[in-house]
């Protein structure tokens, strides 16, 4: 069996630590990213250097600002790039798709899949699958052509549409990932988005620390503390609520870190300082961060969004949007993904279902 050939979109932290990782496991790699800026390191020194929990110099096939050289020959499309970008490189990339090929977000935060495939789906000449991951394989940070990987997670979830297909992506991935397991679609994966609840919280209630050190502390061990850990379980039982109200039996946070990183307490403080993967792990290094101009937009508010259409309250998860929107003085309601853009408003949870099993109703771009 040939082994798939990878393009990865996005030359940032996850970006550069899985095209090294994959290189090293032995597969030719693409490596894209919009900026040159971002890959002048990387071809200055012929590769990737990559340390931590996988050691090695990694040399790729490709690294390029071009779309099309990039994905080309690509059968394997692993974005990597912010959710707030997703929309931009479908677009970005749609004129270079071929049929066959499989896309998947990594993560795609909550209703990745369905915005990603919303674009795509406009060229109805091809045949792609597009997937999302419900989180990150990998705890890194990446500079200057310099990654470190600090943890992959024992279990990532994977969901496509449409659904029947993510047995398929699965198989083809595992061939690199063991780890990944098949969701039953992509409602299951967008729900059980825990940055959602690990990101925008935390850094908004750390704001004057952030400026003033410039993130110059450990963000999960220092930053989640008692107090701050009571917000995200409460932020956590609404998102548990939503996925509820559409059929999805989300795991909770705490049952996150015991599958992704093994580990077993009493409470989210506890499990989140007893998580070896988050030491060393520093705060970033100002508020312009995706922390908060991803995971607001494209994970709290379509979780909000649904959740008022499904008349679910998320009054927590509702007040970290608004202070988001005063800091960056940025309407995150407005410029995230709601149920119109995504073509869910008005819909039943039995509509949104069968849209999202067979694709027997067609999803509409707002």
């Amino acid at each position: 069996m040939r082994l798939p050939i990878f393009s990865v979109i996005g030359a940032g932290n996850g970006g550069q630590a899985m095209a090294a990782h994959l290189s090293l496991m032995g597969f030719t790699v693409n490596l894209y990213n919009r900026s040159r800026e971002k890959l002048a390191s990387i071809l200055n020194n012929g590769g990737i250097h990559l340390e931590g929990v996988v050691d090695g110099f990694a040399k790729l096939n490709m690294v390029t600002d071009d779309m099309e050289d990039a994905i080309k020959d690509a059968d394997i499309i692993m974005v990597t790039v912010p959710a707030s970008g997703h929309s931009d490189i479908a677009y970005e990339m749609l004129p270079h798709l071929r049929n066959d090929q499989i896309i998947v977000l990594n993560p795609g935060r909550t209703f990745g899949a369905i915005e990603f495939y919303n674009i795509v789906k406009i060229r109805d000449d091809i045949n792609v699958v597009v997937a999302e991951t419900d989180t990150f394989i990998y705890a890194c940070r990446s500079n200057n052509g310099i990654s470190k990987i600090f943890r992959i997670k024992d279990v990532v979830s994977l969901a496509s549409i449409p659904a029947w297909k993510a047995d398929y992506v699965v198989d083809l991935l595992r061939l690199a990932y063991s780890q990944i397991v098949p969701a039953e679609n992509v409602l299951e994966t967008s729900l059980n988005n825990i940055g959602s609840i690990f990101h925008p919280a935390p850094t908004l209630l750390n704001s004057a620390r952030i400026e003033t050190t410039e993130g110059d502390f450990q963000y999960y061990l220092e930053g989640i503390s008692p107090s701050v850990a009571k917000i995200l379980e409460r932020m956590d039982r609404e998102r548990i609520a939503v996925a509820h109200a559409l059929g999805v039996n989300a795991v909770t946070a705490l049952d996150w870190l015991k599958d992704a990183y093994g580990v077993i307490a009493d409470n989210l403080y506890d499990a989140i300082q007893k998580t070896d993967a988050y030491r060393g792990l520093l705060a970033p290094k100002n508020l312009n961060c995706r922390y908060i101009f991803e995971d607001v937009p494209m994970s709290l508010v379509p979780i909000s969004s649904i959740g008022k259409q499904l008349g679910i309250p998320t009054h927590t998860i509702d007040s970290i949007i608004h202070l988001a929107s005063c800091m960056h003085e940025v309407n995150y309601w407005k410029i995230g993904r709601t149920v119109g853009k995504l073509g869910l408003e008005g819909k039943s949870v039995e509509e949104i279902k069968e849209m999202i099993e067979g694709l027997k109703e067609e999803i509409t771009v707002a």
